[in-house]
């Protein structure tokens, strides 16, 4: 499930419908329902950051990774850093291409190619300098890392949600980067009315 290559790679666009008039999803959050069948994405809630005719590319927000961090990742990249950066967790962004990385951050930061506003308050940005930047303490003030993505082909994502594997709720910076981990799928849930415990595989799309 959510392996597919992700082909449109470079041009994020934020259309208000894809065909047959379906409701363009950039920006919102998928959030994964009981009973998936699916470990890699259990109980996991998936930013997307575009949905188009194409299919999807979207990161999950609430799994960081348990075998590199951020120390880690820029030694691997030979970057030194200068910023305590000990206690950032690299996220696991999806199964698509791992060793590929996305930042999420916060609007106060802008790389003038490369970072694109997927909603108001949350930017993404995937080329090296932003991890530099970091490195040094600087760039935006709020951000997340992630290796890999989740990707889905034409009408795969369509095909999910009618199938009842997700629950669709608004994106929010808060949801992204202020909550604890753990936290984040009842605070998605929440934000539907819908509480955890009540919650069953057989759950319809909201």
């Amino acid at each position: 499930m959510v392996e597919r290559s992700y082909r449109k790679k470079v041009n994020f666009r934020m259309l208000p419908t894809t065909k047959a008039g379906t409701t363009n999803l950039t920006g919102r959050m998928l959030i994964a329902m009981p009973g998936m069948g699916d470990p890699r994405f259990d109980h996991s809630v998936v930013f997307l950051c575009d949905h188009s005719d194409e299919g999807a590319m979207g990161l999950i927000i609430n799994k960081p990774s348990k075998d590199v961090d951020m120390p880690g990742l820029l030694s691997q990249l030979s970057i030194e850093p200068v910023a305590d950066l000990s206690q950032c967790a690299v996220y696991f962004g999806g199964p698509v291409e791992m060793g590929r990385g996305f930042v999420l951050h916060s609007g106060d930061y802008a790389s003038a190619m490369t970072t694109v506003q997927v909603l108001e308050g949350i930017h993404m940005t995937a080329t090296l300098d932003i991890l530099e930047e970091l490195g040094r303490g600087e760039g935006p003030s709020k951000w997340m890392m992630a290796l890999g993505y989740a990707g889905w082909g034409a009408g795969q994502l369509e095909s999910e949600l009618a199938q009842n594997a997700w629950l669709v709720c608004d994106g929010a910076a808060e949801l992204v980067f202020d909550l604890p981990d753990e936290g984040k799928w009842e605070a998605a849930l929440e934000t539907l009315g819908v509480a955890a415990l009540a919650l069953s595989s057989e759950g319809g799309r909201a």
